[in-house]
């Protein structure tokens, strides 16, 4: 069984939490998660991954055991997310590396990607959207709303994300037996986001979200241009990105490898054997290993 180290990192004034595992002189991957977990997502997987590959796993700012700074400290935005992520794999050492982008996970590596001399090597998307296609308008309408405008309504219509029932609901719903997703994973995030002044750190990236569409053009550019590996490993029963969002990617990556799962938005909660085994293959085939 691979060693996985938990480290802390300052970076800019913030400290930030990271898993690492995996041999330093194998190719790399980062797993970037999404709302509202941490690296505790990627627990069961880090191991799958380490004995080929270095695997790093951080925590965001705001998240797990990162630093969470009041939104008065700190300016939560998409793009701050994705620097402190940049400084922190520069600061370790990791240059080159595939992604695994889930849910916020996906805008972060997508400005990752999109730098002038681009690290990533390969793409692993899972429930990490790119294109206007797969947003679930019964989820997403009241996001849309709230970024229109601020208001008792519309924030009270997004509130409902964080709490219990919210949370728990994006891991079982889609799920056939939802007694296969452990309860420690939403009682852990709502542990995070019980944090003083953690809501509203929450309720300013949904206002950000906004800025992530904006950019799937220069995303959709970049795909083509460079052909980089994709996989898109989908839980098809997910209630807040749909399939059409994994299928997207074929418009513009030519052999993007496309696998939809009969699962939810956490799909490693229920379906990490064949996940893990569609993205150890996916990595083996396309980056090489140790």
């Amino acid at each position: 069984m691979a060693i996985v180290h938990h480290r802390y990192l300052e970076v800019d004034g913030r400290q930030l939490f990271y898993r690492e595992a995996g041999p330093k002189d194998a190719p790399a991957i980062v797993l970037l998660h999404g709302f509202p977990t941490s690296s505790y997502m990627f627990r069961d997987l880090i191991p799958r991954l380490a004995g080929q590959y270095r695997v790093i796993a951080p925590d965001l700012l705001g998240f797990g055991l990162s630093d969470s700074p009041s939104v008065d400290e700190f300016d939560y935005t998409f793009d701050a997310l994705a620097a402190l992520t940049d400084g922190l794999l520069e600061a370790i050492g990791v240059d080159k590396y595939a992604i695994y982008v889930q849910d916020y996970g996906a805008p972060i590596g997508w400005r990752l990607a999109l730098k002038d001399s681009s690290p990533v090597t390969a793409i692993v998307t899972q429930n990490g959207n790119g294109y206007d296609a797969g947003f679930v308008e019964g989820f997403w309408q009241g996001v849309w709303d709230y970024q229109k405008e601020q208001n008792e309504e519309t924030e009270a219509g997004v509130r409902g994300a964080l709490s219990l029932e919210g949370v728990k609901w994006q891991y079982v719903t889609g799920v056939d037996d939802e007694t296969v997703v452990s309860p420690d994973t939403w009682h852990h995030d709502l542990q995070k986001l019980a944090r003083p002044g953690n809501d509203l750190v929450q309720l300013k990236l949904f206002r950000d979200y906004v800025t992530n569409p904006a950019l799937y053009p220069k995303l959709h550019e970049y795909l083509r241009a460079s052909q980089v590996p994709v996989l898109a490993v989908w839980g098809k029963n997910d209630p807040i990105f749909a399939p059409a969002g994994a299928e997207a990617f074929a418009n513009d990556v030519q052999d993007a490898e496309i696998h939809l799962l009969d699962g939810g938005h956490f799909l490693l909660e229920s379906h990490l054997d064949e996940a893990s085994e569609l993205i150890s293959k996916f990595l083996d085939r396309r980056v090489g290993s140790k």
